[in-house]
């Protein structure tokens, strides 16, 4: 959330409005404040005015950014993406609020969103633009149940639903040129009997919280984590934010290690290329570094998972020249040209910088990157959660895609079920550092188990009742 000043506390940006556009004193201002943050739901409102941004949950840091927005009794307001990087309980929570402050302030309210799920749930109009064009304008009712132009039509499509997966999610380009293309036929099983590439018994993960002047404790932030991941099978891992579902992810490639803290567990690693079997958590240094072209990750955020002052040419040759693949730079260049064109790119991609491409196209360069060094496992961390539903659609397309011809394995983390659903086939629901729920994605979404579990199902936005999303 970097709307919020990281050296303010919440505080002193709430107050500052306060004084300077409704001429209220400090006492005053601050009492205010403190009435603002107890409106938004902010648990514990005086303490947290004097928390600073980074003290705050992604949920809490947006119920700031509201309570500074309503501060001032505006009688509109904006609302730009404010659940997009949110997972589906707390988005719940966000879109539950602004509704209620919306009508206790009588204010109107314009929400920008390219999640149409969300924008079914809490508008009552709806303007669909494209290249900055208005395509349609309709009530919400009109628009999920009988879209009209064929571009609203195609972003209702796009999007991942909790219905049985098709092959392939309809992408925008190929549905405007044939509605009836993509998406009609059903998902290829998966061969239930693959060999298993990565056993996990009992993965653990603490990290060190001052206690005292002097001393310190572990928070376990993963706790007693097992799973079995087979060859071109994809695990999905589900929770709420802080549920420990990316810390497991970066645990099993040892991305934590230098934040200190104890890691227990197995994590075995079996290659299908002839790489033998390893313990990945007790390898050694000099082991280790061959063991990680094994193991790739794909990050959240394509803006900054890629070196700013690299071209992608030289982003995608560094890995194949640090692990020595190829016989020379040649090889090496040819190789990663090809693998451009695999994720999509065309070649006048490899000498221009990253701040050149959108987002999607940063996340292929990602995939690609990973793919120089012939990975097994791939952990994708959230890899589509900060793209639009057309752009995610396609990066979908591209890993199903990738994992039928190259037989890879992916651990895919993600607080949306529904892209789970498309992704995964099996899944793992994770609340406060364990795993409350294991099953198939079928019986896990059709029959949920857990109170938890049902939870996270009844909170993500399906359109307008449903219609068309559900």
């Amino acid at each position: 959330m970097s709307s919020l000043n990281p050296v303010f506390t919440v505080g002193q940006q709430l107050i500052e409005p306060l004084v300077l556009h409704l001429g209220l004193g400090r006492r005053a201002a601050r009492a205010r404040a403190e009435a603002l943050l107890n409106e938004v739901g902010l648990p514990d409102p005086k303490r947290r005015l004097d928390a600073y941004p980074h003290e705050l949950s992604g949920g809490q840091q947006q119920r700031v950014m509201i309570a500074m927005a309503i501060a001032c009794e505006p009688r509109l307001l904006i609302a730009d993406e404010p659940t997009t990087a949110l997972d589906v309980t707390i988005q719940r929570q966000i879109l539950e609020l602004l509704a209620g402050l919306k009508e206790r302030h009588r204010m109107s309210m314009l929400f920008i969103s390219h999640d149409l799920g969300v924008v079914g749930e809490i508008a009552d109009h709806v303007v669909v633009m494209r290249q900055g064009t208005v395509r349609e304008q309709a009530s919400v009712e009109r628009l999920f149940t009988a879209p009209q132009d064929p571009y609203t039509q195609a972003l209702l499509a796009c999007r991942p639903t909790l219905a049985a997966p098709p092959v392939r999610l309809a992408v925008i380009d190929d549905h405007l040129a044939d509605p009836a293309a993509g998406g009609a036929r059903p998902a290829v099983a998966k061969d239930p009997d693959a060999p298993v590439v990565l056993q996990v018994e009992a993965l653990s993960k603490s990290f060190w919280l001052r206690s005292g002047l002097f001393g310190r404790k572990a928070f376990p932030a993963v706790k007693d984590v097992s799973f079995e991941l087979r060859r071109g099978h994809t695990l999905g891992i589900v929770g709420e934010s802080g549920s420990g579902k990316t810390t497991a992810g970066l645990a099993l490639l040892r991305l934590h290690e230098a934040s200190g803290g104890p890691t227990g567990g197995r994590a075995v690693f079996r290659s299908a290329k002839g790489g033998g079997t390893h313990e990945l958590l007790q390898l050694g240094k000099s082991d280790w570094l061959p063991m990680r072209r094994r193991l790739q990750v794909v990050f959240q955020n394509p803006y900054a998972s890629l070196n700013p002052r690299f071209t992608i040419g030289q982003t995608l040759v560094e890995p194949m020249a640090i692990h020595g693949l190829e016989r020379d730079d040649a090889a090496r260049e040819a190789r990663a040209r090809a693998l451009l064109a695999k994720v999509g790119l065309d070649a006048g991609a490899w000498g221009k910088y990253p701040h050149e491409f959108s987002g999607g196209q940063r996340q292929r360069i990602a995939i690609a990157r990973c793919l120089t060094v012939d990975p097994e496992v791939l952990v994708l961390d959230e890899a589509v959660s900060a793209l639009d539903v057309s752009v995610q659609a396609q990066v979908l397309n591209l890993l199903r895609d990738l994992q039928d011809e190259l037989g890879l394995a992916y651990v895919f983390i993600s607080h949306d079920l529904a892209v789970v659903r498309f992704m995964a086939d099996e899944v793992l629901v994770m609340k406060d550092g364990e795993v409350v729920e294991r099953n198939t994605v079928e019986a896990l979404l059709s029959a949920p188990r857990e109170a938890y579990t049902q939870r996270l199902l009844g909170a993500i936005p399906r359109g307008y009742r449903g219609a068309a999303l559900a």
